[in-house]
């Protein structure tokens, strides 16, 4: 394995692209990331589309940064023989955000059915981190055990809830702090998050 981080990131069909955008543009300038696998599912393209204005899987990662990048490598939801789908290859672990329900359901219930639920079970199996950002409201009793199913299999569940005691001035900067918040959660705290010191 190299010396930095490498991580697979996953962008599923829920609402909230912007939130995966934001988080591959904090991990290509973060230097101690120096490998991202990148999957988005189907359902992610539609959404982009409607949410970012973006169309196609072509260039999809030179559309969300807006230039090109040597550590990220984008794979096909479809390509089950891609590296992270071994337990054999080195990861430090995965990240969905957004995390459709769909995708949920397929992980808690170890269906393994496309490259975003194999690399997910990868994770749980080789007691890797496996933080799903769930995006949905309200939640069925469905949502609930699968969340349940997953946490108890080992994933961290990471719903997709804004703060607002860091006054953010729109959606952008509430977007880049809940980021800061799942990176600092494996491991790479951003140096511009805001952090709650209280009354000191």
């Amino acid at each position: 394995m190299t010396s930095g981080h490498n991580l697979t990131v996953a962008i599923t069909g829920a609402s909230g692209s912007v939130f995966g955008q934001i988080l591959l543009q904090s991990l290509e300038e973060d230097q101690r990331v120096s490998r991202i696998h990148l999957v988005a599912s189907e359902s992610a393209l539609r959404v982009m589309a409607e949410e970012l204005g973006l169309s196609g899987r072509n260039v999809l990662v030179e559309k969300l940064l807006g230039i090109s990048s040597a550590k990220i490598q984008q794979h096909a939801e479809s390509d089950i023989g891609a590296p992270i789908a071994s337990g054999s290859y080195p990861s430090h672990g995965m990240i969905i955000l957004p995390c459709s329900m769909g995708t949920l359901a397929g992980i808690a219930n170890g269906m393994a059915q496309n490259l975003i639920e194999r690399a997910a079970d990868v994770c749980l199996k080789e007691r890797r981190p496996l933080v799903l950002c769930i995006r949905e409201t309200p939640f069925n009793k469905i949502h609930l055990r699968n969340m349940s199913l997953a946490a108890d299999a080992g994933a961290t569940i990471f719903p997709i809830i804004p703060t607002f005691y860091n006054h953010p001035v729109d959606s952008i900067a509430m977007s880049k702090q809940f980021v800061s918040r799942v990176l600092a959660h494996i491991g790479l705290p951003q140096p511009d998050a805001y952090v709650w010191k209280g009354e000191e």
